[in-house]
């Protein structure tokens, strides 16, 4: 059983490997636009911070394509459902102000770090999710950090490009330990 097991996971590696680097180079990307557009609730800043979330669920639906049926399917679907929420959440604060962006933007961060967690726990066995675990749990304490900067006076949304940088790195860092579990496997 363990030697089938084995096999399922690495067909299951290469595509979610993929989908890491893929996330890397998006989160990457989306962090630098953001630190280049500042901190203003622009037109072009609504968009970006709605691609982010839209980005999510794309990503946790391709998620779900590659997982395995006796996998973490069930949290895929809940953070397709929460990310789904967030990308409406984030463009109707965005009418608000960055307070209240900072606010959608922050739960979305604690729900969907707990799933990451939870998936990535639940993945333990294929290598290379303890920087998802880690990163999920960043993400639930940026969250809230998010929310509680939303009541200052200044709030800016520069923080969240650190946020997404740093959230594509644990991308990163998966994608390689995935290609090392691969290997040994």
């Amino acid at each position: 059983m363990a030697s089938v097991d084995s096999a399922e996971h690495v067909g299951t590696t290469p595509a979610l490997r993929r989908l890491y680097v893929i996330r890397f180079l998006f989160a990457a990307a989306w962090a630098v636009v953001l630190l280049v557009s500042g901190s203003d609730l622009t037109v072009e800043a609504k968009l970006l911070l709605f691609l982010y979330p839209a980005f999510d669920v794309v990503a946790a639906i391709v998620d779900v394509r590659s997982a395995r049926p006796d996998g973490p399917v069930t949290s895929l679907y809940v953070n397709i459902a929460v990310s789904s929420l967030a990308t409406v959440g984030v463009a109707v604060a965005g009418t608000s102000g960055v307070a209240d962006v900072l606010r959608v933007w922050g739960a979305w961060a604690v729900v969907s770090g707990l799933v990451q967690l939870l998936v990535g726990v639940a993945r333990r066995p294929m290598g290379g999710q303890w920087a998802m675990i880690v990163s999920g749990g960043i993400s639930v304490l940026a969250g809230a950090t998010f929310i509680r900067s939303a009541s200052r006076d200044d709030p800016s949304l520069t923080t969240l490009a650190g946020y997404a940088a740093l959230g594509g790195i644990f991308f990163l860092v998966s994608a390689l330990r995935l290609s090392r579990s691969t290997r040994r496997g």
